[in-house]
C-alpha cells in the first residue's frame, strides 16, 4: 500500500546501562540525555485548545522505557479500571509493532493522566485483537503525577506526566518480536488525545492522514531505530 506525503517520523531508541527507575521524573538525567518527539499534529477539527506532548523512549535488554510530558488543560479523569475506555479521558498513548516482519500487526498501550491502563495486541485493527489481562498489564511500572478521579475537569493549564517500563518478555507472550538491539527497527506512533473531555483532541507523531480520528491505522505509523 503506498502513500503519498512526507517521509514517515523517526525516533532515535538509545540504550541504558542501568534500569530506570519509574517515577515521573522528567528532570532525571537518564531522559535529559535524549531528545523528546513531539506530538504535535491534530486529526480532525482542531480543538479550541492544543495540548502540548512529548514523549521520550530508551531501551536495555529486558525492557522499554518511555516518558510522556503534557502541557494541558481541560484535564479529566473518570475511568478507574485497567482496560477501561481510558482513551476518553485525557490521555497518552504508545502503538507499535515490534516485530519488523509484521508492521502492521501491534501492541497499543494508552494510560489515562491517573496511571490507568489499556493494552491490547491487535492482529487486523478493529477486527482481530486480544485483550492483555490485567494481571500481566500489571508487569508494566507505570508511574502518574497526577492520582485518582479528576471531575469536574482542570480547566487550568496543568502539566502531567506519565512513565512507564514495559518487559520484552510480555510482548513475547503474544508474538515473535524484533528484540531491540542497534540497527532493528519498529514502527510506531505516539498520541495524546481526550474524546470526552470539554475539549476533544487526537494529536499525532508521525501524520495520519484520514477524513476523520483513527489511531488504528498501523500504515501510517512512523519508525523506531535502535541505537
Amino acid at each position: 500500500m503506498s502513500h503519498s506525503g512526507p517521509a514517515p517520523s523517526e525516533y532515535l531508541v538509545k540504550s541504558v546501562e542501568k534500569p530506570i527507575p519509574i517515577d515521573a521524573n522528567w528532570e532525571k538525567e537518564v531522559w535529559q540525555e535524549v531528545p523528546a518527539a513531539e506530538i504535535a499534529l491534530h486529526m480532525g477539527e482542531n480543538p479550541a485548545f492544543s495540548p502540548t506532548t512529548q514523549v521520550k523512549l530508551r531501551y536495555d535488554k529486558q525492557h522499554i522505557y518511555g516518558i510522556f510530558k503534557v502541557e494541558d488543560r481541560y484535564v479529566r479523569c473518570v475511568v478507574e479500571e485497567i482496560n477501561g475506555p481510558v482513551s476518553t479521558d485525557s490521555c497518552v498513548e504508545f502503538f507499535f509493532a515490534p516485530d519488523s516482519r509484521s508492521p502492521l500487526e501491534y501492541f497499543n498501550l494508552e494510560i489515562n493522566c491517573s496511571g490507568v491502563p489499556l493494552f491490547h495486541y491487535v492482529t487486523a485493527p478493529r477486527k482481530t485483537y486480544e485483550v492483555v489481562d490485567a494481571k500481566k498489564i500489571e508487569k508494566i511500572d507505570i508511574a502518574h503525577s497526577l492520582s485518582g478521579k479528576i471531575d469536574p475537569e482542570i480547566q487550568e493549564p496543568l502539566t502531567w506526566y506519565i512513565e512507564f517500563k514495559l518487559p520484552l518478555k510480555l510482548l513475547k507472550q503474544y508474538r515473535n518480536i524484533s528484540t531491540p538491539a542497534p540497527g532493528v527497527r519498529w514502527k510506531a506512533n505516539f498520541y495524546k488525545t481526550g474524546s470526552k473531555t470539554s475539549n476533544p483532541h487526537y494529536f499525532t507523531w508521525n501524520e495520519v492522514v484520514n477524513h476523520r480520528p483513527d489511531f488504528h491505522l498501523p500504515h501510517y505509523f512512523g519508525t523506531l531505530i535502535f541505537d
